[in-house]
């Protein structure tokens, strides 16, 4: 897997606002935002043909190693979102995913966050030095540039 590309497009993924994502204050709970970008990221696989519980099966699971999140404006209870995700980069041994986290009808991201992964065999919690099958080909249709976010 090359060490230098473009990032891939932008896959979109809606969230609505519901009572229990939001703290007493009416606003989303820091935490919500997590599983949020965590189900952005299944989805994103999901879209190019790769079933996470598949990857699971194998043998594989893809744990976060580094996270960073910057917060810019809250959002509110009742408000639709859209997480967008893209691989940011990449090298032999980590995924990483930009997600910026929007509001409807705002033009700038309420969120910024970055998101590193590393495929580990789940039999011996060691990282993996290639990617399986069915990831390298998830990891590539991700970055073809025809694909459109």
């Amino acid at each position: 897997m090359s060490l230098t590309h473009q990032p891939s497009p932008w896959f979109d993924y809606p969230v609505r606002v519901h009572p229990h994502h939001t703290d007493y204050a009416g606003v989303v709970w820091h935490g919500s935002y997590l599983v949020w970008m965590e189900e952005a990221r299944i989805k994103m696989f999901r879209d190019v043909g790769l079933n996470y519980a598949d990857l699971v099966k194998l043998g594989c699971e893809l744990p976060v190693i580094n996270l960073s999140l910057r917060y810019r404006q809250a959002i509110k209870m009742g408000e639709v979102g859209t997480v967008k995700t893209r691989i940011a980069s990449l090298t032999q041994v980590q995924i990483c995913c930009d997600q910026h986290i929007y509001c409807e009808h705002h033009p700038k991201p309420y969120i910024l966050g970055q998101v590193t992964l590393v495929p580990v065999k789940l039999a011996t919690g060691r990282i993996l030095r290639q990617y399986p099958e069915p990831l390298q080909s998830a990891l590539t249709k991700l970055l073809a540039s025809e694909r459109r976010g």
